[in-house]
């Protein structure tokens, strides 16, 4: 370890064991990078996404209601409809006259149990194929969720409930204008994504964590529920906390990335609903706001992709809304998040990350036609990283 890079922790360690951080003093020093030693970048993050207060000493206790609350979520939401939880004081029938699996009432416990199940299948689908060119996602995690497994309990888990639903057999996807399309699927190679190694019982992927955390938050939100690429804002996050060196805070990386997902969705979840896009806090605004930003800064290189009528709705709607989860390789991305995390300006910040992605190409933008320049746009950076990094800014 270098000796910069000791100073470095060193400077986390004393603004972090103040009372009361200094969070100006917090954001510049994460602005920069955090070290990932001692758990350093985990509770950076809690504070910076508003999940820690600022004051020490409410640490513990809030920690503590918010992991109890997050365990009552699962208590109430993984569960069917028709099963007996006895040893938590709470007594079904099974079917009865006024509620049935045909009730066509849109207040029937039956018809939310199948409304869920077309939401938990696209969430399954999305989840599976998280991060596929890593294989931390498919591994058992070390901490399964004893509620949930423990055999004693008679709560059913995700993973049965998608195996046993009617509709399995069938694709089931969501779009942003939450439209459900239901169809049969393709046939799936032997190594499709799809078709990971089923764990023994008692033990839970890293992915079926990620799969609660996004149903519980439908659940928790039906006015936007799940959409398509929120897996990939949660998954650096999960993946963040779940590799926390601290043990302690390693075992409760499901309740912890749950509020801190939740906490980062209130600021973007704007970019989710497309009845807003055209709005002011709309997607359209903001990606419009990306040219704009580009006209200040190179207004040759706009005015050439003007030319060429390359609007950043071909390119700029997946970086924005994903928060360039998808455009490099998952430790850049991370890095990346710090400075977006730590910026109190994060989206005007992630505007100026942006041109910086178009200047580093900016030669090939100028020389290239419409047709390459598009294909140069809406390939993923982490495949021409080498290539940007050999030629440079």
């Amino acid at each position: 370890m270098s000796r910069l890079h000791r100073s470095r922790i060193a400077d986390f360690q004393e603004v972090l064991g103040e009372p009361t951080v200094a969070l100006g003093k917090l954001r510049d020093l994460c602005f920069s990078g955090i070290p990932f030693d001692g758990g350093l970048r985990c509770l950076c993050w809690k504070i910076l996404l508003n999940y820690l207060p600022l004051e020490r000493a409410l640490w513990s206790s809030l920690l503590k209601k918010q992991r109890d609350l997050y365990s009552q979520f699962l208590k109430e939401m993984i569960i069917q409809p028709g099963i007996a939880k006895a040893n938590l004081g709470v007594s079904r029938e099974d079917v009865t006259l006024e509620d049935h699996p045909l009730n066509p009432n849109p207040d029937s416990r039956w018809n939310t149990y199948f409304k869920d199940n077309e939401v938990l299948l696209q969430i399954d689908k999305d989840v599976r194929r998280l991060y596929p060119d890593m294989a931390f996602f498919q591994r058992p995690t070390d901490y399964p969720c004893l509620l949930i497994l423990d055999p004693q309990n008679e709560f059913e888990t995700l993973r049965k409930r998608v195996e046993q639903t009617t509709l399995k057999s069938q694709t089931v996807a969501r779009n942003r204008s939450g439209v459900t399309n239901v169809s049969s699927p393709l046939k799936s190679s032997p190594n499709s994504l799809s078709e990971y190694e089923v764990l023994p019982n008692g033990c839970e992927a890293h992915w079926e964590v990620v799969e609660r955390i996004l149903f519980i938050y439908a659940k928790l939100n039906p006015g936007i529920a799940y959409v398509q690429g929120m897996n990939e804002i949660v998954g650096p996050l999960y993946y963040t906390f779940a590799t926390d060196p601290n043990s302690e805070w390693k075992e409760h990386a499901e309740a912890d990335t749950f509020f801190c997902f939740t906490n980062l969705m209130a600021e973007i979840r704007d970019n989710f609903i497309k009845s807003l896009d055209d709005s002011q806090c709309g997607i359209t605004y903001k990606m419009e706001k990306v040219y704009s930003t580009l006209k200040e800064k190179d207004v040759e290189l706009y005015l050439k992709l003007q030319e060429q009528n390359i609007k950043p709705q071909f390119f700029a709607f997946r970086w924005l809304t994903l928060l360039l989860s998808q455009e490099f390789l998952l430790p850049d991305v991370i890095r990346i998040w710090d400075s977006l995390f730590a910026d109190d300006k994060r989206f005007d910040f992630l505007l100026l990350v942006c041109c910086a992605m178009l200047t580093l190409i900016r030669d090939q933008l100028l020389e290239g036609d419409f047709t390459l320049n598009m294909r140069l746009l809406q390939v993923r950076i982490k495949y021409r990283r080498h290539r940007l990094q050999c030629k440079g800014p």
